[in-house]
């Protein structure tokens, strides 16, 4: 038997990245020692990289990725590990320092906005390039976030989770902030709450249940309709026929979150099979891949998604 080719790679590091590459008590290096099963020996500004030749060539682009990554200033996350080396897998490691460096906005605090995955960049780019763009995918994907860095007027439908809105306290706004929270959380870390205030007082920028848009027409404006899986088909028509010149919308849903009645049908659903072939209109289909929260979340991401595609056959049977 012919056995593997084991070589060894040895990469530099300077002194000023190393903590920051491999992380609290090493925890980055010991990630990719045992998903790429490689050995990894530090001396000084030194790494030695020892294995079959294709997991050492995976383990030395994801170290030159990280580098580059914190070169720039970027404090390395564990999610940053994770996606270096699922791009290592499909050799594409290096588009990890070419996302790095698509800035979208920065947050009032100068933090820079930018896509994490390939997912989130081609819905960026999607959003820039078309007038109407539905950014489709599970929880920690980024979907409302990034589209809220450029966003004017938001919207999102008041379906009632559990409880019905009218047993709610209070007025009408006081109703629907509960479910605008998501919303006002991107705000004020985007624009600050006093800036949010301000816009919100000038009437620049409007929050408001998605049967507030009936009988508007929307110029000039930068829209979102945020959990649009709560749609009805109706809602859905409506809302997209608001849109007026010079307006640019972004629709955003987890399909596998919905909450309407167990046989109501979901607007979002219907509207990706009857505007797919418009070309003015662009499907981003996001997924366990792009999610960008605690490792844990996309774990729990994927295992559902393979629980609900065990789940399909027995249920046509």
């Amino acid at each position: 038997m012919l056995g593997l080719s084991i070589i060894e790679n040895v990469l530099d590091i300077p002194a000023e990245h190393s903590s920051n590459i491999f992380g609290s008590c090493d925890a980055y290096v010991k990630k990719i020692e045992r998903t790429l099963k490689v050995t990894i020996i530090a001396r000084d500004s030194e790494l030695k990289l020892v294995g079959a030749e294709g997991a050492v060539k995976r383990a030395a682009s994801v170290f030159a990725q990280l580098l580059e990554l914190s070169k720039r200033g970027n404090t390395i996350t564990e999610q940053n590990v994770d996606y270096a080396l699922s791009l290592s897998f499909e050799d594409k490691a290096e588009a990890l320092s070419e996302l790095d460096a698509d800035v979208i906005a920065r947050t009032v605090l100068g933090k820079p906005i930018k896509p994490k995955t390939i997912g989130q960049k081609e819905y960026i780019d999607a959003i820039k390039k078309r007038m109407i763009v539905f950014g489709v995918g599970p929880a920690g994907t980024g979907k409302t976030y990034l589209a809220m860095a450029m966003a004017i007027i938001l919207t999102r439908p008041a379906i009632e989770a559990g409880e019905k809105l009218g047993f709610l306290p209070g007025d009408m706004q006081s109703k629907v902030d509960p479910y605008l929270r998501p919303l006002y959380d991107a705000l004020y870390q985007i624009m600050g709450a006093e800036s949010f205030q301000h816009n919100m007082e000038k009437g620049l920028i409007e929050v408001a249940p998605l049967a507030y848009m009936r009988g508007r027409t929307l110029d000039n404006s930068f829209i979102i309709l945020d959990e649009a899986q709560n749609t009805t088909p109706a809602q859905m028509k409506m809302f997209l026929t608001r849109i007026g010149f010079g307006s640019k919308v972004v629709v955003t849903g987890d399909a596998s979150q919905k909450d309407l009645p167990r046989d109501a049908v979901s607007g979002l659903d219907v509207a990706a099979k009857v505007l797919k072939k418009i070309d003015d209109i662009g499907f981003c289909q996001l997924t366990s891949k792009d999610v960008v929260r605690h490792p844990l979340v996309q774990q729990i991401v994927q295992a559902y998604e393979d629980y609900e595609k065990k789940q399909k056959p027995s249920r046509s049977t």
